[in-house]
């Protein structure tokens, strides 16, 4: 009840998202299963995450995901009058064509974290199926972010298909149900095969929705970069797969930033010995704060240098967060076997 109130899901449906969020959130409901269950289609991969978050509030982005969900559960009601039996279960279809770093960006990883977590909480038992669709080897990373905010029962109805996976969708929803674009052989009226009356495809926001230049986030450590010197971050990759990821901010002047590995283990190294990963150059994190990300293919110690060596007059303070993302070991070897037998889900 507390959460109906908090959410005002009396009013849900009727509520209306900023437009930024109705034309660039993607996803939609779009048509039912065999049983008659609805289908929701979610393409995370066509997500502009900082574009989306710096156009919209995370409450807000959310709240629109809450009430895809709300409509997916009157269209059970629907159904179920309709069909004469009860109809108490949803089918979504994650589609994950263009997921890459920029999809693992921190703030954007806590909406759905936040989102998976309320729907666990308040909406249990809902989901029939959870299909994984042209997902890359970036999978694994992605998936170990959010796996936590699911129950086990949940995880248990996640199937992620192979190169087949248009066929594969069909044994579960009949084709005359599933867009054109997804190898059924539902268009809109107008012939449109992508179904864009029912599902919005989302894409790269247009700058002019922007509200902001940055999301405020706080940062895990804060340090002093001495005059004509350098900070050097040790991060230890134990296996390749593995994503490094950070986000810094550098106090009243810019700072140099770049990412070396290694090549002799338990020492310092100076920065010319060391195999450049991500080439230094200087950013402006005094105005608007830095993130990135990076897939780390080989094993190894990673060294995150912060540069203050061409300033000789100012030391630099400097707040960063650095983290080291780990695949998840079954939905790797998952994909792994998926291509081994020629069926790579990324097709």
């Amino acid at each position: 009840m507390e959460f109906r109130k908090q959410q005002d899901l009396d009013n849900i449906l009727t509520w209306q998202a900023s437009e930024v969020v109705q034309l660039y959130d993607a996803g939609g409901l779009c048509g039912y299963d065999y049983e008659g269950c609805p289908v929701w289609f979610d393409l995370v991969g066509a997500l502009d995450p900082k574009g989306l978050l710096l156009s919209a509030s995370k409450q807000e982005l959310i709240r629109k995901r809450i009430q895809g969900f709300e409509l997916l559960l009157k269209e059970c009601e629907l159904q179920s009058q309709k069909l004469g039996r009860k109809i108490e279960t949803i089918v979504m279809v994650f589609d994950l064509e263009g997921l890459s770093l920029k999809h693992l960006w921190k703030p954007a990883v806590e909406v759905y974290q936040r989102y998976f977590a309320l729907v666990e909480e308040n909406y249990p038992e809902t989901i029939k199926h959870l299909f994984v669709v042209r997902a890359p080897r970036l999978f694994p990373v992605a998936f170990n972010l959010v796996k936590s905010f699911l129950t086990e029962v949940t995880q248990k109805k996640i199937v992620i298909l192979g190169g087949n996976w248009k066929q594969e969708l069909s044994k579960y929803i009949s084709p005359d149900q599933i867009p054109m674009e997804y190898g059924g052989t539902m268009t809109d009226p107008d012939g449109n095969p992508k179904c864009l009356t029912k599902i919005t495809y989302g894409g790269e926001v247009p700058k002019s929705y922007y509200l902001h230049n940055q999301v405020r986030v706080q940062y895990e450590h804060t340090a002093t970069v001495g005059r004509g010197s350098s900070l050097q971050v040790d991060n230890e990759i134990l296996f390749p797969g593995c994503v490094l990821r950070w986000q810094f901010a550098s106090d009243g002047a810019d700072i140099g930033f770049g990412v070396f590995l290694k090549t002799k283990q338990g020492e310092r190294q100076r920065v010319g010995d060391m195999t450049e990963v991500l080439s230094s150059q200087r950013y402006n994190a005094h105005m608007v704060p830095e993130d990135g990300s990076l897939t780390c293919h080989k094993p190894g110690v990673y060294v995150l240098r912060f540069d203050n060596t061409y300033s000789l007059i100012h030391a630099k303070k400097v707040s960063y967060t650095v983290e080291v993302l780990l695949p998840d070991k079954a939905a790797e070897e998952k994909i792994q076997g998926l291509e081994a037998t020629g069926s790579s889900p990324a097709q």
